[in-house]
């Protein structure tokens, strides 16, 4: 370990000033090396206690190797600990100082006391320096035939780092099958559970490239090795157990006379007070019995209770794992589960991740004869102290309520939690009562009359807004105050920030004003056109679509926006059973835990899209002192980590997976439509203000819907050259960056496409960076790797101090770069969007 520089050392009486110090310490120590005065062991530890502080908080003692090395010829057991403790440090890294510790390490391995002796050995084979593996073979050998089994214990693990240190001296001593007899004959349980964690470990690397090798980690799969380990399982640790147990899990019976044998001898494992020894016994139940329907059913039953017991008699740490694992069987079984449910309740002093974890499990095992109670405890949940476990609750009701048939007592407490007034159980009900009425329309009335009595104005969140809004269009026909609750909404237009609500607030006053279009007919003109200038690309591209299908055929826009639907069946489950059936397979690991198949989060190439947050460590953080140079500062602390990026605005990038016109909905009245399309089928003149209309465009609906606006700009057109001028020297810190995203709203958001030498030139994030800070465009934070790639950048305008922020997610497999640019001139931000994109269109390009 490297000492820390000299400028960051404080005097203290614990730390060195100087190497005077260290000069001292090494003259004590030569002084009291040689010494058989009284009390001298004494005076050596405190001053191997001073070397060993010393060393631990980073401060180079090396200089007194070989004092300590002389000091180390005592019978005191803690003065030899502590020099062992200093060898290993410094031998590794100092290979000439580790030759100065052989002889007395070996002449310790022969000493009378077995614990020195261990310590020794232990010692030797952590020193890990290849020049010296000669110096270990004979230790070793003798270490295993020694007579304590501590030291065997020892001489077991040493005997697999010397194989990591050198795989052929290890071979060629045959310490593997020394290692296989202690295996089969030791009485030592340790000493035998050592040598199985040895043994496959060697044979499992030497299995590739060795016959041999493979054919004895085949033989440890044996009946006879398998089942002299079960009937000697009583005697293990409880470490030494799973190891066994897992051991078992790989071997594969002839017949059911050995499944039930293995579940005989093991059947007590599951009373085991380890939590890890209970589990890895139900995954060798669960995998022994897959073929046998009847018997695997009697496995669930049989589990239950141990389960049950840990769950509630453990850590809350313990809790969460053992609860994972049960959540997993309720999901596959929760028939078996279902009467058992009262074991699911949250209690109070429960951490919020373990009542999270039990309101999914009531949501699984929830059926005809419980709901009713497990409703009413989740109802309860509603009004806790804790927002999260009380959203948490609301949403379970509304799972409960799309799984079951009889729903009259479920959509009354919905209904219900629309009149707590509180703010977030509100949001949480609409949403939930929107896919109610997927599912159920004819629940609308009962519904409809209650949620007619909520203010828009109170409804903040964008998921419940969008909600709100989806029924406001599905039932205008209902809801009497629907289209100008709408209008008021679209008069607001510029203060929604969630393209998710615009996109919904889009769709919804077209199915109004096909139901009622007398008095939607100026709210549609007034959000079509403030869509048509939307920055958002989907915002833009729905809206033109309408009023290009308006301008076609009215009729056509009817049956597009309002056809006849089918109520929703079956939700979409977010796992495919395959996802679930890996990780059943993959039980008793922390798949379970994150409830996804290992390689999702041990791959790289599986983790999903970037995320700013996991690779935030990745993260570094760049300053700029003159053009064409990129001079690294520091990285992004952890507590740095809500940096840039809040949930609402990765939802609002994200725009919506569906449009909500898409579901169940009750029938219309399609007389209303009539008299708007015979309204609007009237003339047909040029309007060449709107953009992408061809010369057949019918000025009939721009006079009926107001959109005669010159100047809504057309963004398919190419950017028009940039006027804004940027500051080439800009200087911006981590700390203002971060306080600015936060309160910045977002002014602009697009997607551009990088060009085929760009995404070539994209090897590393280094080059980009360069590039854009000769258009005086800095860069404050990058990272990621092939294909995806994130940037921070930040830009000022050289006549003041206005700044720009940009967030640039480019995916160089679909050549696509997502941009999102916050100012504090919003006014300024489409001129600083082009130049943005003149930029990076150059990049890569000769």
């Amino acid at each position: 370990m490297a000492p820390p520089a000299q400028s960051h050392r404080s005097s203290s009486p614990s730390q060195p000033s100087g190497k005077g110090e260290v000069s001292d310490l090494k003259s004590q120590l030569r002084q009291l090396a040689g010494s058989r005065a009284p009390g001298v062991d004494d005076s050596k530890r405190d001053l191997f206690k001073k070397v060993i502080s010393y060393m631990t908080i980073g401060i180079d003692v090396s200089a007194v190797f070989g004092e300590m090395v002389m000091c180390s010829a005592t019978s005191d057991i803690v003065l030899k600990k502590m020099c062992y403790l200093y060898v290993g440090n410094y031998a590794k890294v100092n290979p000439d100082l580790a030759l100065l510790t052989i002889n007395f390490l070996q002449r310790d391995c022969k000493d009378a006391d077995p614990m020195i002796r261990g310590l020794a050995l232990r010692s030797l084979c952590s020193l890990r320096v290849a020049n010296l593996v000669e110096y270990l073979v004979g230790p070793l050998g003798s270490g295993l035939k020694d007579n304590s089994s501590y030291v065997r214990i020892v001489a077991v693990m040493g005997v697999l780092k010397l194989y990591h240190i050198s795989a052929s001296t290890c071979v060629d001593a045959d310490f593997p099958q020394t290692l296989k007899h202690l295996m089969l004959n030791d009485s030592d349980t340790q000493v035998v559970a050592n040598c199985l964690t040895a043994l496959q470990e060697i044979w499992s690397a030497e299995a590739s490239t060795s016959e041999e090798a493979s054919r004895e980690r085949e033989a440890l799969l044996s009946k006879p090795v398998v089942f002299y380990f079960l009937n000697r399982i009583r005697e293990f640790s409880e470490w030494a157990q799973c190891l066994v147990l897992d051991l078992a899990a790989k071997y594969v019976p002839s017949d059911n006379n050995e499944i039930f044998d293995i579940m005989n001898l093991l059947e007590d494992r599951l009373q085991h007070a380890n939590g890890a020894v209970v589990l890895a016994t139900i995954k060798l139940f669960l995998q022994l019995t897959l073929s046998m329907a009847d018997v695997h059913q009697q496995v669930y039953e049989r589990i239950k209770a141990p389960l049950l017991t840990l769950v509630s008699s453990g850590s809350p740490e313990q809790s969460y794992a053992v609860l994972s694992h049960l959540h997993l069987l309720v999901m596959r079984a929760p028939y078996i589960f279902s009467s058992d449910y009262k074991h699911f309740y949250c209690q109070y002093n429960e951490p919020s991740y373990v009542k999270k974890l039990k309101l999914e499990m009531l949501t699984a095992v929830a059926n005809e004869s419980n709901t009713y109670e497990i409703v009413t405890e989740l109802c309860e949940y509603a009004a806790n102290v804790d927002i999260p476990i009380a959203r948490e609750s609301i949403r379970a009701v509304g799972k409960i309520a799309l799984q079951q048939y009889d729903v009259n007592a479920i959509v009354d407490r919905l209904l219900q939690f629309l009149e707590m007034e509180k703010d977030y159980v509100t949001a949480e009900a609409l949403v939930l009562v929107k896919d109610l009425l997927r599912k159920y329309p004819q629940w609308s009335q009962d519904c409809i009359a209650v949620v007619g009595n909520i203010s828009s104005k109170n409804v903040q969140e964008p998921k419940a807004k969008a909600a709100l809004i989806w029924m406001l269009g599905e039932y205008s026909q209902e809801m009497h105050d629907a289209p100008y609750i709408l209008e008021s909404l679209i008069e607001n237009w510029d203060e929604e920030h969630s393209a998710e609500v615009r996109l919904h607030l889009l769709t919804a006053v077209m199915k109004c004003f096909f139901k009622r279009p007398p008095e939607t007919q100026k709210a549609l003109g007034a959000a079509l056109a403030a869509g048509l200038a939307d920055f958002h690309q989907d915002v833009h591209d729905r809206a033109l679509f309408y009023y290009r299908v308006l301008q076609h055929n009215v009729s056509v826009a009817e049956r597009v926006v309002n056809p006849p639907k089918q109520a929703v069946s079956v939700f979409a489950d977010t796992q495919s059973s395959e996802i679930k059936d890996r990780i059943f397979d993959e039980f008793n690991s922390l798949s379970v835990v994150y409830q996804k198949p290992s390689y999702m989060f041990t791959d790289k190439e599986h983790r999903g899209p970037f995320e700013f947050s996991d690779e935030l460590g990745n993260l570094s953080i760049g300053a700029e002192s003159a053009v064409g140079t990129v001079v690294p500062a520091h990285r992004v602390e952890a507590n740095d980590k809500d940096l840039l990026l809040s949930t609402s605005e990765k939802e609002e990038i994200k725009g919506p997976s569906n449009n909500g016109s898409a579901y169940s909905a009750p029938s219309y009245d399609g007389s209303a439509v009539s008299a708007a399309s015979q309204a609007l089928s009237e003339l047909t003149i040029l309007n060449p203000s709107v953009p992408g209309l061809t010369p057949q465009s019918s000025l009939a609906i721009d006079d009926l819907l107001g959109l005669g606006l010159p100047e809504i700009p057309s963004p398919a057109a190419a950017p028009s050259p940039p006027l804004l001028k940027l500051n080439s020297k800009a200087i911006l810190d981590p700390g203002t960056f971060q306080q600015k995203w936060r309160q910045l709203p977002i002014s602009l958001s697009q997607e551009y496409s990088v060009s085929p030498q760009g995404v070539a030139a994209l090897t590393t994030s280094e080059a980009l960076l360069r590039h854009m800070q000769g258009h005086s465009i800095h860069c404050i934070a990058s990272g990621g790797q092939s294909p995806n790639f994130k940037f921070f950048f930040f830009a000022q305008k050289a006549e003041e101090l206005s700044t720009f922020l940009v967030e640039c997610i480019i995916n160089t497999s679909s050549a696509k770069a997502q941009i999102k640019i916050k100012a504090d001139d919003q006014s300024a931000s489409q001129e600083f969007s082009a130049l943005f994109q003149s930029a990076l269109s150059k990049f890569g390009v000769p």
